[in-house]
């Protein structure tokens, strides 16, 4: 199983948020310096988040992104206020290996679709679901389409990678979903990778147990209840 330790970025800052709300925010500090540390502890990938641009739209994290590449030997997959064409086009410039793109499929399916089949390696569904139901814009909005329909849709596409968020797990530290996130990726054929509420090897062996591709680790490691070299030897 791959782990993509996080770092999520609200103005220029490394932060953690408290089940997705934006004024519920532990700031931890400088994005690079997180970012050095998970490269020395061996993380092979980083899933990097522009808090600020899924609010608002408005992505600045592309210059972090470029720095991270070029100066730590890692691969990044980034998500974030990734709206049109051009944004997809420059977070992949800025030198992410995959982007995120979950808000776009809602509101502009025509869109998403084109560059889900152009670009399928590069696409990364990313499926933010409350109650089985997918969320858009930084998961302030509740639509009435359910995870699974809109991984399947995603699978048909050509895309093959899927970021499965339980917002109710979301930095509560109360441990992943296991069964909707196995569910969801033995109904949509999509590699899911499960972020929110992973809190101890425990839960990795769990998601690992059910076969799930890769996890993300937040706010456990910023709190040190997760030791991430350890981690990186369960997984491997």
């Amino acid at each position: 199983m791959i782990l993509f330790p996080a770092i999520d970025i609200l103005e220029g800052r490394a932060v953690r948020l408290f089940k997705g709300d934006k004024n519920a925010v532990t700031d931890y500090g400088d994005p690079l310096a997180f970012a050095e540390k998970w490269v020395e502890a061996g993380a092979e990938w980083l899933h990097i988040v522009d808090l600020s641009g899924a609010f608002s739209g408005s992505s600045g994290i592309d210059p972090v992104i470029t720095a991270v590449k070029r100066h730590f030997p890692v691969r990044i997959q980034s998500g974030g206020g990734l709206r049109t064409a051009d944004d997809f086009r420059r977070r992949l410039d800025a030198g992410a290996d995959r982007a995120v793109l979950g808000t776009m499929a809602a509101e502009d399916p025509a869109l998403f679709e084109c560059l889900a089949t152009r670009y399928p390696e590069y696409v990364v569904a990313g499926i933010d679901a409350k109650d089985g139901f997918l969320c858009v814009r930084g998961w302030t909005q509740k639509t009435d389409v359910t995870a699974a329909d809109f991984g399947r849709r995603c699978h048909e596409m050509g895309i093959r990678h899927a970021l499965f968020t339980d917002i109710s797990r979301d930095g509560a530290l109360q441990g992943p979903n296991v069964a909707a996130t196995s569910r969801l990726q033995r109904e949509t054929g999509l590699s899911v990778i499960a972020s929110g509420g992973v809190s101890s090897e425990a839960d990795l062996a769990a998601l690992q147990g059910a076969g799930v591709y890769g996890a993300v680790l937040g706010k456990a490691l910023y709190e040190g209840r997760l030791d991430l070299k350890a981690a990186l030897a369960l997984c491997r």
